[in-house]
């Protein structure tokens, strides 16, 4: 008689574990026999006519993630449709433009920049206008005159000073 060791340190037979194993499969056979997958209509059916109904009970349960992707899906679907509708009505106005409406359309833009411009302009003004002090040379000047030649068809210039 050879023993097994198993993972809880309780050792068991061969036998005794081949028990155990046809057991836990019978178990597992056993409940998934519970939930038939089949129905077999064994009423007769009339010789001409139609086939009158037979109720079919419907239980199905659907999980609670099934459900939460299903109400996600359509609410990403109705989304992208709003944005899809949106995107055309823009592009719809875009393919009207006519210079006129690009020009209404900027005007605004243009107005709003020539009285920044105009704004910034008056402050610099008065800016300098106030800050400006006036310097007064008291030193003595002397005037140098400047005589400036230039020679032929590659020009040179030269420049003389004198005082």
């Amino acid at each position: 008689m050879e023993h097994q060791h198993t993972p809880y340190g309780v050792t068991e037979t061969e036998t005794e574990a081949a028990a155990e194993a046809r057991r836990l499969i019978t178990e597992a056979y056993q409940s998934e026999r519970q939930a038939p997958t089949f129905y077999r209509d064994d009423s007769p059916v009339p010789a001409y006519g139609n086939t009158p109904p037979v109720r079919q009970d419907d239980r199905r349960i659907v999980p609670a993630w099934a459900a939460g992707i299903a109400v996600a899906s359509i609410g990403v679907g109705a989304g992208l449709t709003g944005i899809g509708c949106g995107a055309w009505l823009v592009l719809q106005g875009l393919a009207s433009v006519t210079l006129t409406s690009v020009l209404m359309g900027t005007l605004p833009f243009a107005a709003l920049a020539m009285v920044a411009t105009a704004v910034g302009g008056a402050i610099s003004k008065a800016r300098a206008a106030t800050s400006q002090t006036t310097n007064v040379y008291t030193g003595a000047v002397t005037y140098t005159a400047t005589h400036n030649t230039s020679h032929g068809m590659f020009v040179r210039t030269r420049n003389d000073i004198r005082p």
